[in-house]
């Protein structure tokens, strides 16, 4: 049985990590009415005027080992850092009207359902996500299930709910803690194996005179995406076992004017220490740079922001 879930053969080998940038000056040019802010991992800031969308946001990143040569120690206790969230919020610096959940797994979910019941946020996601949300004590009323397919209309936003896959790795091209569940809010979660993928969701997020797609895994159903014209891709280094991984996204999306890297830190670092263990960021630009080359390459600090 493996003891441990590793992360360092998604990336493969690669080269010094690209340079971070607080923000992407050229981009704030275009002044449209959508400002990202990175929260680290996959988590993002989505502000539409006065209205602002989270998408997988984990500001609590406790450590699991994931990026060792062991992997993440599937009894890691999972906590949630409600001081640190706190502050944010109590400084006005962080709010939500929707939050946007991937898939079920710790460095996506965990910090979830306490963002929710202090923001009263509605939050988006599949039935294993609103089951393991639920369980953790999530408000069941601002829990609204999602398949994929959605077409989604808000005051001043739109959300477009996308079917997507998670990132498979090794040689067998394995999906780390794979499962589902049924809605229950029995069965709590304890240690980060509770946390299952549970389905994967891509996010389209339109607004502002802007549009952007995330993905929170290296991976994708191109069927999916025939017809979007996003212009901020948000994608994860990796996509090893994926054929033609970037080349075959962004040719599908007709070439976006903006690929912005996510899901590339060393999450067992707190914010504030945005750190790349495998060299992945490289590996990705390199591959934008060749498959896309009007497409914009940006990588934010932790915290940092740009407008598309």
């Amino acid at each position: 049985m493996e003891t441990g879930i590793s992360r360092r053969g998604l990336f493969g080998a690669g080269a010094a990590a690209a340079a971070i940038l607080a923000g992407a000056p050229g981009l704030a040019k275009a002044a449209s009415g959508m400002t990202l802010r990175w929260w680290g991992n996959n988590g993002w800031e989505i502000r539409i005027g006065a209205k602002t969308i989270l998408i997988d946001p984990w500001l609590t990143r406790f450590k699991t080992g994931t990026y060792t040569s062991a992997g993440a120690d599937p009894r890691t206790p999972l906590s949630v850092n409600k001081a640190l969230i706190d502050g944010y919020l109590d400084r006005g610096y962080l709010h939500a009207d929707h939050i946007l959940v991937t898939h079920g797994h710790y460095d996506h979910l965990t910090d979830v359902p306490y963002l929710a019941e202090r923001t009263g946020a509605t939050v988006i996601g599949t039935e294993t996500h609103l089951s393991l949300m639920a369980a953790l004590g999530a408000p069941e009323d601002q829990l609204s299930i999602a398949t994929g397919g959605e077409d989604l209309t808000f005051d001043g936003y739109a959300i477009r709910v996308l079917r997507s896959l998670h990132s498979a790795t090794g040689p067998r091209a394995r999906v780390a803690f794979p499962g589902t569940r049924s809605l229950s809010r029995r069965d709590r979660p304890r240690v980060i194996s509770d946390l299952l993928e549970g389905g994967t969701l891509a996010y389209a997020v339109s607004g502002g005179g802007a549009s952007v797609l995330d993905f929170g895994g290296a991976n994708y159903i191109e069927s999916e995406l025939a017809g979007l014209r996003p212009d901020v891709v948000l994608l994860p280094p990796g996509g090893a076992k994926v054929t033609d991984y970037v080349p075959r996204l962004l040719r599908v999306l007709g070439n976006p004017r903006c690929v912005a890297a996510t899901h590339w830190d060393d999450f067992d670092l707190p914010l504030g220490r945005a750190h790349d263990p495998n060299g992945g960021l490289e590996v990705l630009r390199k591959a934008v740079a060749a498959a896309s080359p009007g497409s914009e390459f940006v990588v934010l600090d932790h915290l940092g922001e740009f407008t598309p």
